[in-house]
């Protein structure tokens, strides 16, 4: 096999498998903890995210939650080797906890599809392969942009017979064609997406573009919808899995009243770990006509 980026950073993730859970998550933290204290990208943005979340904060506080923050998302990073690589079995074993489990009880015993919302919060790698394990379930995803590796990834997250399909016309009708069966989808709700298919709503009191792809599937199939994260609990004990209700509105009509739904589901959730959450993703730099990005430097 000739040696591309794709096969150097497959043979890498394949030898980070070998990790165990507690090494895996301290050699992610001390990463995460070397970007907090260096000039960067990934630590500028999270400090300015943080500033305009928790404006409450004293300079401090938000270093150190910057500093958390950046260590759990070195943690998720070395995780996800061990979530592709390791058998599904020893996966599943890390899930030690599960709140929420009469949500999905009661959901599915409605005969409805369910609309599963993991918000970039925790583990979602892991989010995907336990449900992928227990109901019959596409989700959807981005292609990457390393040529070679998009059959990879998909491999390693379908082991268990979750479909993964593209944000274009044929993977939307799949996700709704499954949940009008009554069967499952997933999506991750809290990327910022092109203008087409979105609304301004305010997200931790800032008006951004929202995605309104959510309110359409529950439009179109009446699904039900539930947020979903993995908690990563303390010395690498594993992972609670959290099911919570959404906001009511997500699926009306107006897209400013679902895509505010939406945003206060998505919000609830991170105000329970803000810690865990990735801020260091730039979700408040497409702002309404005339506002502002809050990233660029001021001239």
């Amino acid at each position: 096999m000739a040696l591309t980026r794709a096969t150097l950073l497959i043979a890498l993730i394949r030898l980070l498998a070998r990790l165990s859970l507690a090494s895996a998550q301290r050699l992610g933290a001390l990463l995460g903890g070397l970007v907090s204290r260096l000039p960067n990208r990934s630590s500028r943005v999270t400090q300015i995210n943080l500033a305009i979340a928790y404006p409450e904060l004293g300079e401090r506080e938000r270093k150190a939650l910057a500093r958390q923050s950046l260590e759990h998302t070195g943690r998720v990073a070395l995780e996800i080797p061990l979530i592709w690589e390791w058998p599904v079995e020893r996966c599943l074993e890390l899930v030690q906890e599960i709140e929420g489990e009469e949500l999905l009880t009661e959901a599915r015993a409605g005969g409805k599809g369910l609309l599963l919302l993991a918000p970039h919060l925790g583990n979602w790698e892991l989010c995907g392969l336990y449900f992928s394990s227990r109901y019959r379930m596409a989700a959807l995803y981005s292609p990457p942009s390393l040529p070679g590796f998009e059959d990879y990834m998909t491999a390693c997250r379908g082991r268990f017979g979750g479909e993964y399909v593209p944000g274009d016309r044929r993977g939307l009708a799949r996700l709704i064609g499954l949940l009008r069966e009554g069967e499952v989808s997933g999506i991750l709700p809290d990327q910022s997406p092109r203008s087409a298919g979105s609304a301004y709503a305010p997200f931790f009191g800032m008006e951004v573009r929202t995605m309104t792809l959510v309110s359409k599937l529950l439009q179109k199939s009446g699904a039900v919808p539930l947020m979903t994260w993995c908690q990563r609990l303390p010395n690498s004990r594993g992972f609670r899995l959290i099911v919570r209700r959404c906001e009511e509105g997500m699926a009306d009509p107006d897209p400013v009243v679902a895509t505010s739904a939406l945003n206060r589901s998505v919000e609830a959730c991170v105000r329970e770990a803000p810690e865990q959450y990735q801020w260091e993703y730039k979700r408040f730099r497409h702002r309404p006509p005339g506002q502002p990005d809050p990233y660029r430097k001021a001239p």
